[in-house]
C-alpha cells in the first residue's frame, strides 16, 4: 500500500516535518513553530519616571493662560454701526498678549510632551520592558489626544503588572480640562451678552 502524500516527521530529523510526494521524500521541510516568547519585563522593574509625569501634567500648564484673555475690552471696543469694526476687534484679539502666549506656549509644551515620550519610551527600554508602547504616538497630542500615555500605561501594565495609574491621571487630567474649557465658554459669552448694545422697539 503507497503511503499517500503529506507532511511526516522527516525520517532524519523527527523535530520537523518532510513532504512525501507520495513516492519519495522531497527537499521540502517544515520547522515547528517556535513557541511565543512572552513579553515580560523581570520582576521588580520600574516604570515610572519624572518623564511620563512630564507627558502627564505639562499640557495643563496652558489651562490658566487661558483666563490671561482679556475679552470683554475687545467686546466693549465694538462699534456695531460699523461694519468694519468686528474685524478689527477679531484681528485685536488673535493678535493680544495673552492668545499670543497661550499659542507660543502650547506649541512649546507639545513640543516638550513629544520630547518627553520619546526619553521616557527610550529609559523603559533600558529598564528593561520588551517592546514599550512607541513614543511616536505622542504626536497625537498636537490633536489634543493623550494617546501615549493611555497605551503606555496599558502596555506597560502586560509587561510588567504595574504602570496603569497612567492611564487614570490622564483621563482624570481630561475631565478637569474640559470642566475648565466649559467655564472659560461660559465666561466669554457672559462677557460677550455683557457688552452687548440692547435694542428697544
Amino acid at each position: 500500500m503507497t503511503t499517500p502524500a503529506g507532511w511526516y516527521p522527516d525520517p532524519s530529523n523527527a523535530q520537523r516535518s518532510r513532504w512525501w510526494d507520495g513516492a519519495q521524500w522531497t527537499e521540502n521541510y517544515s520547522d515547528p513553530y517556535a513557541p511565543a516568547v512572552a513579553l515580560k519585563a523581570p520582576d521588580g522593574t520600574p516604570v515610572y519616571n519624572v518623564w511620563i509625569w512630564l507627558v502627564l501634567f505639562l499640557p495643563a500648564l496652558s489651562l490658566p493662560l487661558l483666563f490671561t484673555i482679556d475679552f470683554s475690552s475687545v467686546f466693549s471696543g465694538i462699534d456695531y454701526t460699523d461694519s468694519s469694526s468686528a474685524m478689527r476687534a477679531q484681528f485685536e484679539l488673535m493678535t493680544s498678549p495673552g492668545v499670543i502666549l497661550l499659542t507660543v506656549s502650547g506649541w512649546v509644551l507639545i513640543a516638550a510632551v513629544i520630547v518627553s515620550s520619546w526619553l521616557d519610551w527610550r529609559w523603559l527600554k533600558a529598564a528593561g520592558v520588551p517592546k514599550p508602547f512607541h513614543w511616536a504616538f505622542a504626536f497625537f497630542g498636537l490633536a489634543g489626544y493623550p494617546v501615549y500615555a493611555i497605551g503606555r500605561a496599558v502596555v506597560t501594565q502586560r509587561r510588567t503588572g504595574k504602570g496603569i495609574a497612567v492611564m487614570w491621571i490622564a483621563i482624570a487630567l481630561i475631565v478637569i480640562t474640559f470642566i475648565v474649557s466649559i467655564f472659560w465658554v461660559v465666561s466669554i459669552f457672559s462677557a460677550l451678552i455683557s457688552e452687548l448694545p440692547y435694542t428697544t422697539y
